[in-house]
C-alpha cells in the first residue's frame, strides 16, 4: 500500500505481545507518527487525532495477543486507526467539534512558498466532506483500493470510485481559485485573515 508503514523486529512485536513495557513503549515509538498523521489528514483536528492516537493504542496493546503476523503489525495498527477515524466521522457530534478546530489549524506561519502550498493543500483537503476527505487519503495517500475503500465504508467501489472523481475535481478548483501568489499567503477565504 501506499504511504511508508514501519518496520519493527519480530522480537520486539513478541515481547509487546509478551506485556513487556519496554517493547510496547518500541512500539508506540515506532508507529505513533504514522497514526497521528493519517488521522490528522483524515479527520483534521489535531485533537481529533490524538483521541485516534490514544485509542488506537489502547485497542493496540489489548488484541496484539491475537497478531499472528509479526511483519504485518504496522499494517494491522494502520487498519485499526483508520477504523476508529471512520468511527469519528460517523459519530453525530464530529462535524461541531472539528469546525472550530480546523480553522484554528489552517493558517499556520508560512515560511516558503513550498510551505504557502502546504497550506493551499491542507485548506482545500478541509474543505472537502469528510468522506470525500477520507477517501481521498485512503486513496491516494494509502493505497487502498476502491473495493477496500468501499468496504470499509459500508459502501460500494463505485462509491468510492466517483466520491474520488468529485474529490479530485474540487481540490482542482480550490487550489486553482487559492493558489497564493508569490510572496503572498494562502488563507481560509472565510477568515479574510490569518
Amino acid at each position: 500500500m501506499g504511504s511508508q508503514v514501519p518496520r519493527v523486529e519480530s522480537a520486539i512485536v513478541a515481547g509487546a505481545q509478551r506485556g513487556d513495557s519496554s517493547a510496547q513503549g518500541h512500539l508506540y515509538e515506532a508507529f505513533a507518527p504514522m497514526v497521528y498523521t493519517l488521522a490528522r489528514r483524515m479527520l483534521v483536528s489535531p485533537a481529533l487525532a490524538e483521541d485516534v492516537l490514544q485509542e488506537t493504542f489502547v485497542e493496540v496493546l489489548r488484541k496484539l495477543h491475537t497478531l499472528r503476523d509479526e511483519a504485518g503489525v504496522g499494517f494491522w495498527i494502520r487498519r485499526i486507526a483508520v477504523n476508529k477515524c471512520l468511527m469519528y466521522l460517523r459519530s453525530s457530534w464530529h462535524s461541531r467539534r472539528v469546525q472550530t478546530e480546523a480553522i484554528e489549524s489552517l493558517c499556520p506561519p508560512a515560511q516558503t512558498p513550498q510551505a504557502d502550498h502546504q497550506v493551499a493543500l491542507e485548506s482545500a483537503l478541509a474543505k472537502l466532506t469528510d468522506t470525500a476527505r477520507v477517501v481521498v487519503w485512503l486513496h491516494d495517500v494509502e493505497g487502498y483500493t476502491h473495493k477496500e475503500i468501499g468496504a470499509m465504508m459500508g459502501r460500494t467501489t463505485s462509491f468510492s470510485k466517483s466520491q474520488l472523481a468529485r474529490a479530485h475535481k474540487r481540490l482542482r478548483t480550490l487550489l486553482e481559485g487559492e493558489s497564493p501568489k508569490d510572496g503572498e499567503r494562502s488563507c481560509t477565504p472565510a477568515l479574510k485573515t490569518c
